[in-house]
């Protein structure tokens, strides 16, 4: 059983849901990062999206592009960011998602990619740009290795949900809002009826987490109320590392995820 499946029981046994985190790994710097992972799980975090930068992120906002645009200027590479998660793993065992594009699983083959990944600590895999008629290589090559994270939307209709939670583990990742990442204003309607209507296709087969967009604590308590099992926030992350000098990153890091976590209790 894969660590993020084994968090979920957990969570549903202790009557929570999952809070889990997007960062970009290597923004500003790798010793960043160490801290912020160190402020997560510090924080209560449950599960922690690494994001691998991209030179084209078309799924991203502009604040997540900024993080990938210096995180490459800073010289992550693969062979980095494997080291970088091997020092995360002697420090914790939180789950840990590796959240990229295809092309880059692709260049190296996505079977050696995602051996290898899990040979450092990587629990699964979130590819915004893998559809899921083109997914057989990249399922085939990732099971029994690592989780397969799909992606769907609240205009996705009911046969597509079906077909892309049927090759989806670990969780299915529902995208709050039409558009990019980064910080919105405020929870749509239609978000929370896709919510409701994905919850009763699944019959709960699989947990249903939201992101983009989420970004404040009251945002994580509407949509648990909503019913989703867990919720993602990244951007509100990377505007906070963003800000913050590296001596005071860790406390604020955990300061803001205690925050976020204390609103996942099911009540």
């Amino acid at each position: 059983m894969s660590r993020i499946k084994e968090k979920f029981i957990e969570l549903k046994a202790s009557n929570q849901r999952a809070l889990i985190s997007y960062i970009m790994a290597g923004f500003p710097n790798e010793k960043s990062t160490l801290s912020v992972i160190r402020g997560l799980v510090k924080g209560g975090v449950d599960i922690i999206e690494l994001g691998f930068p991209f030179s084209d992120p078309l799924a991203d906002g502009p604040t997540i592009q900024n993080a990938s645009t210096i995180s490459l200027e800073k010289g992550t590479k693969i062979s980095r960011f494997f080291n970088l998660v091997k020092q995360i793993r002697k420090e914790t065992d939180t789950p840990l998602i590796l959240m990229t594009y295809s092309n880059i699983l692709y260049h190296k083959g996505f079977s050696k990619f995602i051996q290898d990944a899990k040979k450092v600590g990587i629990d699964g895999f979130i590819l915004p740009d893998m559809s899921v008629e083109e997914s057989k290589e990249y399922i085939h090559s990732a099971k029994n290795f690592a989780d397969t994270i799909f992606l769907v939307s609240p205009n996705t209709s009911n046969k597509r949900i079906n077909k892309i939670s049927n090759v989806s583990t670990g969780f299915l990742y529902l995208v709050a809002v039409f558009g990019t990442t980064g910080v919105k204003s405020e929870i749509k309607s239609y978000t929370i009826d896709a919510i409701k209507n994905i919850k009763k296709i699944n019959k709960n087969k699989i947990p249903l987490c939201v992101g983009f967009g989420v970004s404040t604590p009251d945002d994580v308590k509407r949509y648990v109320k909503a019913g989703a099992d867990g919720v993602i926030v990244g951007s509100a992350f990377l505007k906070i590392i963003e800000k913050t000098p590296q001596d005071q990153l860790q406390t604020k890091i955990e300061k803001f995820t205690k925050s976020l976590k204390k609103e996942t209790l099911r009540k």
